[in-house]
Order: structure tokens, then sequence, then C-alpha cells
């Protein structure tokens, strides 16, 4: 059974919602820091911090996207993003969502990017396992 994470953008976080373009150039981010990690360390970090490509389906155009491994121990994970109509209390939110064939691999990294996401937007997250870290300033 697949199983997922939530981002949930509360008061107090940085911003109120996200688009899909937003959400990748967070995680080319990511990417480009653990690069330049590596760099400093003398040997190839970056492949082993994101073993993923970014892939989309032409029928998720705009809805969602997902990470394909680039090896054995790394499959798929899933990132969606849900922005509310102007004038509309609902919740911003990011959805992180392990496939039924990801492996623990996955889940691992998953949680990885849940927790840099969360943190640089000072967001509510809901683990894989429903356990929830608060990043955002609460009274």
């Amino acid at each position: 059974m697949s199983q997922s994470a939530y981002i949930k953008f509360v008061t107090g976080s940085a911003v109120t919602a996200v688009s899909l373009d937003e959400l990748k150039e967070k995680l080319t981010y990511y990417k480009n820091q653990v690069e330049k990690t590596g760099q400093q360390l003398g040997w190839e970090y970056a492949e082993v911090a994101f073993p993923y490509s970014f892939e989309q389906k032409a029928e998720a155009e705009g809805k969602w996207f997902y990470l394909k491994g680039q090896d054995q121990l790394y499959k798929y994970i899933l990132f969606g993003v849900n922005v509310p109509a102007e004038g509309s209390e609902e919740q911003g939110y990011i959805q992180v969502t392990l496939p039924d064939d990801s492996t623990h691999g996955d889940k691992a990294k998953g949680n990885e990017f849940c927790k840099f996401l969360a943190r640089t937007y000072k967001a509510e997250l809901h683990l894989f396992n429903g356990r929830v870290i608060y990043y955002n300033p609460r009274k």
C-alpha cells in the first residue's frame, strides 16, 4: 500500500502555498547544495545524496511530478501540490507519495526531502508513519 507524507502550510509558515515549479526549484537547490558538499569533501556525494532524476508525464502537467531512481536502491517518489483558490480558507500543502513498489531507500530519502522542505518553508510536517514535526513558529 502506498504511503504519503504532507507538508502543510499553516499559520506562521513562510508561504501559504507553492507551485509545482517552485517545488522543483527547491529540490534543484537541494541537489546543488549536496553537489557543493561533495566538492568540498572530494568525492561524488551528489550521486549518493540525490540519486534521482526529475520526470513528468503528459497527463500530470501542473499537478504532480516524480523522482525516478537511478539505481536499484531507489525507484520512485511522487510530489504533488495543493494550491487553494484565492479567498478560500483551505490550506496549501505538498504531498509526497511512495508508490507500492518503492524501496526502503525511497522512504529514507522521502523523509530527508520532506524535512528539508518543511524546514525551508517553516511548515508542519506529517511524516509517512503519522508522526508530526512542527517547523512553524508556535506559541
